[in-house]
Order: C-alpha cells, then sequence, then structure tokens
C-alpha cells in the first residue's frame, strides 16, 4: 500500500514537472529572420473596381497620385516603354510615353517630393549585371535620370546559380530606395536591399530577410511609413505598427488572401487604411483594411 502511495506521488509530481516545464517553454522567434512573423489573417475588405483598359494588358505597378482617384500604372517586359495615367473607372486619363527602355519594368513607386521611380529590375535568367531604376517627374518625362546597382552579395550571373536577385517589388522612405527580391526557389523569404534616390551607381546593402511563403511581386509604404504592404500573387502581407521602416522585416505581419484577385502584381497606399491593387488579369482592386 506504502508502495502504491509512493508510485502515485512521484507520477503526480512528473505531471507536474511536465506541466511546468511547457507552460514556460519559449515562443517561436517573432521575427522576420526567425522566419515566424506571421500573426493571422487580418479582416478587411477586399473588392474589384474595374477591368483596366485594353492599353495596359499586363500591369506590373501602380502609384496613387495626389489627385483622389487618380493612379499611374505600367506593363511589365515586352511592351511600350508607357506610363498610364488611370481613374477608379478603368478609362485612360493621360498617356506619358517615355524614352528609355522597358527591358523588364516591375514597379514602381513616389516619393514625398513627386518623383516617380520605375524599377527596371527584372532578372528572370539572373543574367544582368546591372539592373536600372528610372527616375522622372510626371511633368517632365523627359527629364529621366538612371540609378544603376548591383547586388552586394551577387557574385555569379547565370542561370540557375543565382534564384535570390529577381525583383519585382520597391518603394521610397527618406531618401533611399528598398528593393525586395522575389526569390524563386526559396518560398520562405524575400530578401531586402537599400540604395540612396539619387542618380549615380550603387551596390544595394542587403540589410536582412522578410519571412514569407510566397514570391514577392510588389511593394509599398503608407503615408505615415507605419505599415510596409508586400504583395504576392493572390496575397498581401501587411507589416503594421512598424517604427522604424529600415528594419521593416524584422516585425510580425498579418498574411491576408486576396480571393479572386488572380496574379496581382501592382500595390500602393491610397490612405492609411487603403491599397489600391492591379493584377496581370488587367482587374483594378481596392483592399480596405477594418
Amino acid at each position: 500500500m506504502k508502495l502504491m502511495i509512493k508510485i502515485a506521488i512521484i507520477f503526480l509530481a512528473a505531471i507536474g514537472l511536465l506541466f511546468y516545464i511547457t507552460r514556460n517553454k519559449p515562443g517561436p522567434d517573432n521575427t522576420a529572420e526567425g522566419r515566424a512573423a506571421t500573426s493571422g489573417s487580418a479582416t478587411g475588405k477586399f473588392e474589384k473596381l474595374t477591368s483596366l483598359p485594353k492599353e495596359v494588358k499586363e500591369s506590373s505597378a501602380i502609384v496613387a497620385l495626389p489627385q483622389a482617384g487618380q493612379y499611374l500604372t505600367l506593363n511589365d517586359a515586352g511592351n511600350k516603354p508607357d506610363l498610364y495615367q488611370i481613374d477608379e473607372k478603368g478609362d485612360i486619363v493621360k498617356t506619358i510615353a517615355l524614352k528609355v527602355p522597358n527591358e523588364d519594368w516591375e514597379d514602381m513607386t513616389r516619393d514625398t517630393q513627386g518623383n516617380i521611380y520605375i524599377a527596371d529590375t527584372g532578372n528572370n535568367n539572373y543574367k544582368r549585371k546591372l539592373l536600372t531604376i528610372y527616375k522622372l517627374r510626371e511633368d517632365a518625362p523627359d527629364k529621366i535620370q538612371q540609378i544603376n546597382f548591383t547586388y552586394e552579395d551577387q557574385k555569379r550571373f547565370a542561370i540557375n546559380d543565382n534564384s535570390t536577385f529577381d525583383a519585382e517589388a520597391i518603394f521610397w522612405y527618406d531618401g533611399n530606395l528598398y528593393v525586395v527580391t522575389k526569390d524563386i526557389d526559396d518560398k520562405t523569404m524575400a530578401k531586402v536591399y537599400r540604395l540612396p534616390d539619387q542618380p549615380g551607381q550603387y551596390t544595394a546593402s542587403h540589410l536582412g530577410n522578410a519571412a514569407v511563403d510566397s514570391k514577392i511581386t510588389g511593394a509599398a509604404i503608407s503615408p505615415k511609413a507605419d505599415m510596409v504592404a508586400l504583395l504576392a500573387d493572390g496575397k498581401l502581407y501587411l507589416f503594421r505598427n512598424v517604427h522604424n521602416p529600415v528594419s521593416f522585416y524584422k516585425g510580425r505581419h498579418q498574411e491576408i488572401d486576396l480571393p479572386g484577385g488572380g496574379q496581382t502584381e501592382g500595390v500602393d497606399f491610397i490612405d492609411e487604411n487603403t491599397l489600391i491593387i492591379t493584377s496581370e488579369g488587367a482587374n483594378l482592386y481596392k483592399y480596405t483594411i477594418e
């Protein structure tokens, strides 16, 4: 009888110890570098506004203009080097023809001074040694400046050697451009680089990696610079409560499905609670954060 009591006491003590260890076990690393930054789906409203005009058949970027309901968009590689100013009805307000090649235009962003930046950064075969971001003003499209760059950690330039140097996403913040790679093979992260927004030739600095499980196709930063959005195919990664945009990728993010969005490519903030999104399927969408 005494033996059974001793066994019962030991058993209960073991159960209690196990419960204590489990309860106090450290949780997963919540930084992007730790690859566990997702905090669940956000609540919001995703809606189609309209179809894009026939001239915009492969939209890969969009920028919200100061005029309410006005946007700039462009087509992917193999199309004319034109910018299209459109409204929320999908009508073309103005076409801006640029005298630079569209080798592989992928994204676009705008700074607080009204400068537009076009990312000619597509690199599907990884052979491009020098990538370009074009800087211009909408009211002076003939005065185009070039920002050329390479990646600091790219050492080889051949197909299948470096699958992490294809980028379709940029955003501007405080005198710098941030480039986010598509990362074809490793779908668990996207690399983040930084370079100055002034014309010249640079080596883009590798800042770190964002823990996302999709190929990133677009990026945007909110007007107050406290949110960063990364777009993927039918998905949005929203980094909220950003204290320092330079290291946004270290924070937690919400993974948001965009049902019916198809191959979503371009994204920008209209205001702190609303994003405008385009798809290669020639549609214009709006996502409202609730």
